[in-house]
């Protein structure tokens, strides 16, 4: 089981020093900084998944990438652009996510292709258009029409794009997309998927579906498919389930799930083997939009406010983990939850995360370096740290697997 990291230039910079909270002055953004593969002592992941539209913008906006990086990125390649070891995979697709509110997709198959070779993937995705919805006992034939053009667009598109790659010779894998809307449509796609010669599947549309969903479409999509074609799932990760999909011919998937915990999720910010915890909020002054608010409308004192985060991340600085350390950086996160008018506190979790104190039991580069840091929630540098951390912890759950673990013996076993 392969797991592949969605790009969005999430990058952290190995300069940056935390103490001040200061970049180097110096510092290029991309250039100079150090992707998740880099800065952890090995790759959290197996591929790579960088979209289009996240390179180039789409309807919804522009673009992730600055014209410079743009630029940088056709000159160097995937792989000189992300300096990514042999080990990991470079896969392209579309972002379909982003135009998923037109009628039909606003970029071609010649286009999508030029920005694969352009840059030089392993492996693409043919264009597909997201369907929203799920029925489980809507027929091929009696269905929202719009949802039966979707999947007519998306298969009618897969087979213009492997056509064009056969016929220019190209290098690229083709990963042909499913589309659908139940059991028997996933299924039916794959069929026609393969009849047009793919052997690698890429089944969109399915990040809202329960996993009961996802294994009965599974179970429809392995009565047609060939022993030899391997499925990746976009957007889902699942760990738990993923012995049960492999059972069906699942072989990779992609999600940012793990690393946006880190700093999206309400509670669950700091990933271990067998829990989560919460990450210590000590927002920077300057960057709490509510706080420079409050100042601005002299219902906070700027001065104290500053002096309470330095005494909170002190305390944290400090902390030893003895029982004196933890009722010290309580209650100075809860001084400054009071500071910055937080609508709930979350001293409660605090301590759990205190009590339990995570990262020093972690052994990865990013916990051994920083200790305590990168439980804090505040900026992005840590936050990613933080992202990162989890995507490590996510490969170790990996090579755990059922799947994984009988892969590694077969090997082992031939020699």
């Amino acid at each position: 089981m392969r797991f592949y990291f969605p790009d969005s230039q999430d990058l952290v910079s190995p300069g940056y020093n935390f103490q001040h909270d200061e970049y180097p002055p110096s510092r290029v953004r991309q250039r100079d900084d150090l992707y998740a593969h880099e800065i952890l002592d090995a790759p959290p992941y197996s591929g790579l998944l960088v979209s289009k539209s996240i390179v180039d913008g789409a309807m919804k906006g522009s673009g992730k990438y600055t014209g410079a990086q743009r630029a940088r990125l056709y000159r160097l390649g995937i792989r000189g652009f992300f300096r990514l070891p042999d080990s990991i995979e470079s896969l392209g697709d579309n972002g379909a996510f982003n135009y998923a509110d037109e009628l039909v997709p606003p970029v071609t198959v010649e286009e999508t292709l030029d920005f694969y070779e352009g840059c030089g993937f392993d492996a693409g995705v043919s264009v597909d258009h997201i369907i929203f919805g799920y029925d489980p006992l809507a027929s091929l034939e009696k269905v929202d029409p719009a949802w039966a053009e979707r999947r007519r667009i998306t298969l009618r598109l897969a087979e213009e794009f492997i056509t064009r790659v056969t016929d220019q010779g190209l290098k690229l894998k083709p990963v042909g997309a499913a589309q659908g809307w139940s059991p028997a449509s996933y299924a039916d796609s794959v069929r026609q998927l393969q009849a047009m010669g793919y052997r690698r599947i890429a089944l969109g549309g399915m990040v809202p579906l329960k996993t009961k969903d996802i294994l009965e479409c599974l179970q429809a999509i392995d009565l047609v498919r060939s022993p030899t074609t391997e499925l990746h799932l976009l957007g889902i990760t699942r760990v738990e389930s993923m012995d049960a999909f492999s059972e069906y011919g699942v072989t990779s998937f992609d999600s940012t799930s793990a690393f946006r915990q880190a700093f999206m999720d309400d509670r669950n910010n700091f990933h271990t083997e067998h829990e989560s915890f919460i990450a210590l909020r000590v927002p920077q002054v300057d960057g709490n939009p509510t706080l420079k608010r409050a100042i601005l409308a002299g219902r906070v004192s700027q001065k104290e406010a500053i002096a309470q985060e330095r005494v909170c991340l002190r305390a944290l600085r400090e902390f030893d983990g003895s029982d004196q350390a933890i009722q010290r950086a309580l209650t100075e996160l809860g001084a400054y939850e009071s500071i910055c008018q937080v609508k709930k506190s979350y001293l409660g979790e605090y301590k759990r995360t205190l009590d339990a104190a995570p990262w020093s039991d972690c052994k990865c580069s990013l916990c051994r370096k920083l200790g305590i840091e990168i439980a804090i929630f505040r900026g992005t540098e840590r936050n990613k740290r933080r992202g990162f951390h989890n995507m490590s912890v996510l490969a170790s759950k990996m090579k755990k697997l059922k799947s994984n673990t009988l892969v590694s013996t077969t090997r082992s076993n031939n020699g």
